[in-house]
């Protein structure tokens, strides 16, 4: 059923490249890592959802929160993305 496809680094893609863009740079499957890429920053980022959980009335437990359904994660993120890209953009124009 999927003998045609190859996932994952090392797997060569339609154009017979092995896991690399014509830069030479590795792709990945998702897009992402899943890693952190500023360790220094998790922490604001954990209080920023927990602020905004908050200012949405999302009740958001330290730990665990499998139960919280999909939907009010999903606004939680979304509004984390837009208030981050407002901040880029703030610093961006020079503005504080």
């Amino acid at each position: 059923m999927y003998q045609n496809q190859n996932i994952g680094f090392g797997a060569q893609n339609q154009n017979g490249q092995n896991g690399q863009n014509q830069q030479g740079t590795q792709q990945s499957g998702s897009g992402r890592s899943g890693r952190t890429v500023v360790p220094e920053a998790k922490g604001a980022l954990n209080q920023m959802k927990y602020e905004i959980a908050s200012e949405l009335g999302i009740n958001l437990k330290q730990g665990y929160n499998g139960d919280l359904p999909s939907r009010q994660a999903g606004y939680i993120g979304g509004y984390m993305v837009k208030r981050l890209v407002e901040q880029a953009e703030r610093s961006m124009s020079g503005q504080n």
